[in-house]
């Protein structure tokens, strides 16, 4: 959590540049990521560079190198590199400050696309610098001066926060899967540094980023081991969308959670483009709910489990094509994907339970996704083994997530998250009867059904026997109302 005086500045780098005419709450976001990644950069090499200093060794490999920078070639444009530095550049008054940042700085990290710190940059190709005058970039830097860009405790709730405010005003809703229930997945999946972790529709980045955040606070002593840092920076973590202003705020909430080079790059992953295959241990995503693609450009392989041009059943059959033997899946889905009727709907079903181990399936509330949608999830927990496994399956029925599930979606007491979380995996669970929120349904029981997944086909109501009295009996009483109406009316007329 970010502190109130934190978050007053985040509020106020905000406010300086909407009042400033930034009006899309996206493009503020944007504005303010490029000027992170300046003094990201910085910081980064100032703390290098200390080190060094410290052990009396020279700084190898260095973003801000010695002497003189060639911005460009054609005009031949050179600027000294120290002033390339936030640390530098911050000093300046404010109109040699806004030339700079425009004309200096922000060309250079759009053309750093290689080495290390550079996740983000690679993105970089259609960014456009549209902070408007030299005062308003000069109270925006100031403000973020104090920021340390090196606390990824700190940053990482610094960009989620700002996440935040994109989704409060309306904007990045379909990118953006709320945090207590990717919380809530990644305590499911709990994650370790034996994973490699795919979201192939990240949006945001709001599920490895959070599996991050997991790693950090389960693992903190192993973290400090060469081989788990590196794994956890490099190759741990991959994400793959097809929108550039999503792969860099992808890129930036990965960086700010110390995650430097994270595997993020442009991609459709349903296409024929996508040839990765047996390559993740864990996936874990909200894909594109009702969407449809030309069915020419999507990979044969994954046609071949589900032949279909909904996105949202292709993703499952992708899923599956992605995982290693062993990997695990935990993916939100529409309420249709567990009982569609069509031919494809029932492939998927048919495929993840008897060639592969589908272990849980947590029904949502059709206000989770509110106000963006009303639409009925689903949350489908699943083992790849390409041999089957599906005995029984856990079902859960979620009533509340701790929100109201209206358009405000204000707090509330009721919260069955945590009980989710103690439950799943609980062997106490096969004791539990059908009247329960949660209970197993055997696979038998399943395909009987036609591989129908919606928990009220399973769940049991317990009606309650209503005994009212006999209508004679109610009489009596009515009768017995009227007279002692009559009697007070009586003692009334008496007084007057």
């Amino acid at each position: 959590m970010i502190t109130g005086e934190l978050k007053n500045k985040v509020d106020t780098i905000w406010g300086t540049l909407w009042t400033a005419g930034i009006t899309s709450p996206i493009t503020v976001l944007e504005q303010i990521t490029y000027l992170m990644f300046m003094k990201l950069l910085d910081d980064n090499q100032l703390k290098r560079e200390a080190n060094a200093n410290a052990l009396g060794v020279t700084l190898k490999k260095k973003v801000f190198g010695d002497g003189d920078c060639v911005i460009s070639e054609e005009p031949r444009i050179i600027v000294a590199y120290k002033n390339l530095r936030w640390n530098i550049f911050h000093h300046f008054e404010p109109n040699e400050m806004y030339t700079t940042v425009s004309q200096y700085v922000f060309p250079f990290i759009k053309s750093i696309n290689t080495g290390k710190d550079t996740a983000f940059s690679r993105f970089m190709k259609d960014a456009v610098f549209l902070i408007p005058t030299a005062k308003v970039l000069a109270k925006v830097v100031d403000d973020m001066d104090n920021m340390d860009m090196n606390n990824k405790d700190i940053m990482g709730d610094v960009y989620e926060y700002l996440l935040g405010k994109i989704a409060s005003a309306g904007e990045l809703g379909q990118f953006r899967t709320p945090r207590h229930i990717i919380r809530m997945m990644v305590r499911l999946m709990k994650p370790t540094f034996a994973d490699k972790i795919l979201d192939p529709a990240m949006g945001s980045a709001g599920f490895i980023a959070e599996c991050a955040n997991y790693i950090q606070e389960n693992f903190e002593k192993e973290l400090l081991k060469k081989e788990n840092a590196e794994h956890y920076k490099t190759t741990m973590f991959s994400g793959f969308d097809t929108d550039q202003t999503m792969l860099r705020i992808g890129a930036m909430n990965m960086m700010l959670h110390g995650v430097e080079e994270p595997n993020i790059k442009y991609q459709d992953s349903l296409s024929a483009d996508n040839i990765e295959r047996d390559a993740y241990t864990l996936i874990m995503a909200n894909p594109p709910f009702t969407g449809s693609v030309f069915q020419e450009d999507i990979s044969k392989d994954i046609l071949a489990l589900c032949k279909t041009k909904k996105t949202e059943l292709l993703f499952l059959a992708l899923f599956i094509r992605m995982l290693k033997v062993g990997g695990r899946c935990a993916s939100i889905v529409p309420d249709g994907v567990l009982f569609g009727s069509s031919t494809a709907h029932k492939m998927i079903r048919q495929e993840l339970i008897d060639n592969q181990r589908l272990e849980a399936v947590i029904s949502m509330p059709s206000g989770v996704f509110k106000p963006y949608a009303g639409v009925s999830t689903a949350i489908l927990i699943f083992t790849k083994t390409n041999a089957g496994g599906t005995d029984k399956v856990w079902f859960y029925d979620m009533k509340a997530d701790g929100f109201s599930l209206d358009d405000k979606r204000s707090p509330i007491a009721d919260n069955d998250i945590p009980d989710i979380i103690a439950r799943f995996g609980n062997p106490d669970e096969v004791a539990r009867e059908r009247t329960d929120k949660s209970f197993f349904v055997p696979k038998s029981e399943i395909i009987d059904n036609g591989y129908d997944l919606s928990i009220n086909k399973y769940k049991k109501t317990e009606y309650v026997v209503e005994k009212y009295p006999e209508p004679k009996e109610i009489l009596a009483e009515i009768r017995a109302l009227e007279v002692e109406i009559q009697k007070g009316l009586a003692e009334l007329e008496e007084l007057l």
